[in-house]
């Protein structure tokens, strides 16, 4: 009986210690506390960057309206003033609306004085706005509200919607013609392949020979082959974005390229002047 005691004593004091062992082992498998002072520094803050720059709105071809006659394309009066840099040159005498048109003072090649209005009537001696396109967004704009020049703000007659349109066609389609469009007024394209969008978008309002609209007086007469021949950089931008406050379809929103407006240049120039 004494014998039997003392096993069944051994058998729980090791059963104590294979219990004690386990706790152990299950402790010192789970993670350590982190001292106070062993905590992880706190993480630094990114340096702040400058925000980014303003996108400009709108869609070109309503910018190459606001080019040509803005008010018309926002349906507003047009100006009757002179636009306040006009009296600082002497060769061009237009006044009132006509001196509020980009296209007046850059030229219809966007060459201004380097230009085909670098001469003539319409000479100024105004800059283009080609280099325009390597201007950020921020200088460009500076350009348009009046912050660069007090004297050529249009935020005055323009919101800024219109001015970031404006803005987006300076940037991005006021392009170098000089490719299609020659010194001489003669135009780079095949008149062929002209005839062919000129039949299926311009004929149905200009007429099969460009004569059913006059662009001019009756004493003057302007028509599509006038205009072609005797201001090709016109026909050009009109071909591309439209002519303001009309419902004339734009080259650039039916997917036109550079050279299928040449073609059609080239082929309008085909067309009677008178």
């Amino acid at each position: 009986m004494k014998k039997h005691l003392t096993m069944t004593r051994f058998v729980l004091v090791l059963a104590l210690v294979l219990v004690s062992l386990l706790i152990v082992s299950c402790g010192s498998s789970a993670p350590a506390t982190t001292a106070p002072e062993e905590a992880a520094a706190p993480t630094t803050p990114p340096e702040p960057t400058s925000p980014p720059e303003p996108e400009l709105e709108g869609d070109v071809v309503r910018g190459g309206l606001l080019y040509d006659e803005w008010w018309a394309a926002l349906g507003v009066d047009a100006p009757t003033d002179d636009q306040p840099l006009w009296a600082t040159q002497t060769t061009n005498t237009r006044s009132g609306a006509d001196t509020w048109r980009c296209k007046e003072c850059h030229g219809w090649d966007y060459k201004g004085v380097d230009g085909a209005y670098g001469s003539g009537s319409h000479q100024t001696g105004f800059t283009g706005v080609l280099n325009a396109a390597s201007m950020s967004t921020e200088e460009l704009l500076a350009w348009l509200d009046g912050n660069s020049n007090p004297d050529h703000d249009f935020s005055t007659v323009m919101d800024e919607v219109a001015l970031n349109t404006l803005a987006t066609f300076i940037q991005e389609e006021a392009a170098d013609i000089s490719a299609f469009v020659n010194d001489d007024k003669t135009v780079n394209g095949d008149p062929a392949s002209g005839k062919a969008l000129y039949d299926g978008t311009c004929a149905t309002c200009h007429g099969v020979d460009g004569k059913k609209i006059n662009f001019g007086s009756e004493d003057e007469p302007e028509y599509v082959g006038t205009l072609a021949a005797d201001n090709p950089w016109e026909f050009f931008h009109k071909a591309s974005f439209g002519q303001p406050g009309a419902p004339m379809p734009a080259g650039k929103a039916l997917g036109w390229t550079m050279e299928d407006i040449a073609d059609l240049a080239a082929f309008a120039q085909t067309l009677p002047i008178e």
